[in-house]
């Protein structure tokens, strides 16, 4: 009875345990077979007449020969691995040339390499693109996940593991003409090279080659590769979760605009708008339902201009999480009556507008003595975009000083009211049902070893009288 309380007991602990600490991903084995020899092909895009990007003295062409080599270069290191480069100079190929090509040494994927540009250079982060067709989805959902991982781990914003459809099925080339011949592709998006949080990352030689070696040690880690000349052995690291029979929901192509967007002032006990020190605080209430939310911008002239975007509070796109309330702080121009709307993006640059935002009449509170500027604050957080605010005419102030691209500048400054108001979820409310339910169950089980134990006392209290009257002399 004793040993059945205590297993009964450490298996409904151990349950509990399990529910209040999940794992943040899920362990897996890589979908993809592969046979005895490993074949890898890379494919340096562009070449030829097709110069790719050209943008801050940079042309694409030249800048993913040099990450191709670095890779090869890293990968030629690791075990049991042959490699490939689709081309080794500045030629011009055809995407069904270079999907030939890698048929034809019997490859088991193709990487191709690229860097990103945007058209109002407004974008940044690293992204991977994949096909939609299964099993190649999942194939590319698992390597893309280790590496953004790198990408994270470099200080890169991730936008995703992400498919995008056309009229034929896959939308670029590379990937459809490797698919329809039964090769796994994909497109590793590096960067985007006109943007000031990236150009950091790839402003030279030695920064293209960092970049092939993360490509690298991702292909290692997806294969699962051991090096006896770099001393590394990946052959028993575990992959995401994935799917190689359905589409993975992270890489959903999400063609529509986020489902909506509202702000709300902080205000005084008037019920008013309060601007302190220049600083008006806006609460943000965000969702889109079919991806998640990667950048906001905000404009103090009714929409006229925004500011450059920024990281959306706790935006996680290998997990698909992301915050749906913060609150953020807005340097207020002297003499400027603001009419607020603030932009939420996803990951496909898709936007929803928020209401509009006027603020006629400002209660505005002096700052106490000694009090900290509108720029720093108690509680270690800093305007929103870093200190950028708007001029009166809608022009783009920047910070005197700018920290390194790539790095993300927002922190949130959440009040105490606001996170008391938070709802409880459904996921702790079932933690707080585990523990009621468990705590039931130890104070069944303490009754019954207690009625367990006056029995048997009973028991040896009447065995012990039967004894003593036998043994009474006749």
């Amino acid at each position: 009875m004793i040993n059945r309380f205590i297993q009964c007991i450490t298996v409904l602990a151990a349950l509990v345990l399990m529910i209040l600490n999940p794992l943040e991903t899920e362990a897996a084995d890589r979908l993809q077979d592969i046979g005895d020899k490993l074949v890898i092909v890379i494919d340096p895009g562009h070449g030829g007449n097709n110069r790719g990007t050209l943008e801050n003295n940079h042309e694409e062409k030249f800048m993913t020969m040099t990450t191709a080599r670095a890779m090869y270069d890293e990968l030629t290191k690791y075990d049991g691995v042959e490699v490939y480069l689709t081309r080794t100079e500045d030629v011009s190929m055809t995407l069904e040339e270079r999907a030939e090509f890698a048929v034809g040494v019997d490859a088991d994927f193709m990487f191709s390499i690229h860097y990103n540009a945007s058209e109002n250079h407004e974008l940044f982060g690293s992204e991977v693109w994949v096909s939609s067709v299964s099993p190649y989805n999942g194939y590319g959902m698992q390597f893309g996940y280790e590496f953004l991982t790198e990408a994270k781990e470099m200080g890169l914003l991730v936008r995703g593991v992400k498919t995008r459809l056309g009229d034929k099925g896959d939308y670029y080339g590379i990937i459809r003409e490797s698919v329809e011949r039964g090769l796994p592709a994909l497109i590793i998006e590096h960067c985007h090279v006109d943007n000031e949080r990236d150009t950091g990352y790839c402003d030279s030689d030695s920064d293209l080659k960092n970049f092939g070696i993360a490509d690298a040690t991702a292909v290692a880690r997806y294969f699962g590769l051991s090096s006896s000349e770099l001393g590394v052995d990946y052959s028993g690291h575990s992959l995401t979760e994935a799917s190689a029979t359905s589409l993975n929901s992270l890489t959903k192509n999400d063609d529509t605009e986020p489902d909506f967007c509202e702000i709300a002032p902080e205000t005084g006990d008037d019920g008013r708008p309060v601007i302190r020190d220049g600083v008006l605080a806006v609460n943000v209430t965000a969702a889109d339902y079919d991806s998640l939310l990667m950048y906001y911008s905000y404009s103090l002239n009714g929409g006229a201009t925004f500011s450059a975007r920024e990281i959306w509070p706790g935006c996680d796109a290998l997990t698909g999480a992301y915050r749906d309330t913060f609150q953020l702080e807005l340097e207020i121009p002297a003499g400027v009556k603001p009419e607020i709307i603030f932009r939420a993006y996803n990951p496909y640059d898709l936007y929803t507008d928020s209401n509009l935002l006027t603020v006629p009449e400002m209660a505005v509170e002096e700052p106490e003595n000694g009090s900290l500027s509108s720029r720093e604050h108690q509680d270690g957080t800093i305007p929103a975009a870093g200190g950028t605010v708007l001029s009166p005419s809608g022009e783009t102030v920047p910070e005197e000083t700018k920290e390194r691209p790539g790095t993300t500048t927002f922190r949130p400054a959440v009040s105490e009211q606001a996170e008391e108001e938070q709802e409880v979820s459904f996921l702790s409310f079932l933690k707080l049902c585990l523990v009621f339910v468990l705590l039931l169950f130890i104070v069944f089980f303490i009754s019954q070893y207690l009625s367990y134990r006056k029995r048997r006392n009973r028991r040896r209290q009447r065995r012990k009288e039967l004894g003593d009257s036998r043994n009474q002399p006749r």
